[in-house]
């Protein structure tokens, strides 16, 4: 009897442990990807998605990726041109 009882209790302890570990891990990876994705983006990698969102079907809405100023700087200096070249 007290041995059916310990058992019972270290599963049930045991499974509430992992499912708290489990929740960590997904918010210490969704932290990474909210940290990494900026980065992805400045130097002209699409983001990282999640798999589950992939799977789901994903969002309405694709998330755009910012621009460097340097390539804000290009686009600009070629309409100036395009701009100039016309006149």
């Amino acid at each position: 009897m007290w041995q059916s009882l310990m058992t019972w209790l270290s599963r049930h302890a045991r499974s509430r442990y992992v499912r708290l570990l489990e929740r960590e891990v997904e918010r210490l990876r969704a932290e990474n990807r909210a940290l990494v994705n900026p980065l992805l983006g400045t130097a002209g990698f699409p983001p990282v998605t999640l798999d589950e969102e992939l799977r789901r079907g994903g969002t309405a809405m694709t998330p755009v990726r910012r621009r460097t100023w340097t390539q804000i700087a290009r686009d600009r200096e070629l309409a100036a041109g395009k701009g100039s070249g016309e006149k």
